[in-house]
């Protein structure tokens, strides 16, 4: 059975330290994990980063959205 996806919720971290935080945890996934990122807006902006710097690389699955917590579960795609 696969191990839970780890929960990363930055809603109390400074906006400056979110993104460092985000990418860390992803880049530290192996092929077919993810994480859930829990923020207190949509991270759309994130997305769009992911899209331009990890293009085919990510996973991105809204798991709740708003109107005061975001989850999003964001996946290392496997090669």
């Amino acid at each position: 059975m696969p191990e839970a996806d780890q929960q990363l919720d930055v809603r109390t971290e400074l906006p400056a330290r979110r993104h460092q935080l985000i990418f860390e945890t992803y880049h530290a996934l192996d092929a077919g994990q993810g994480f859930v990122l829990v923020n207190d807006h949509d991270p759309k902006p994130l997305y769009y980063q992911f899209a331009a710097e990890h293009e085919g690389q990510f996973s991105w699955d809204y798991l709740e959205e708003g109107p005061e917590t975001w989850r999003v579960r964001i996946g290392r795609v496997a090669a």
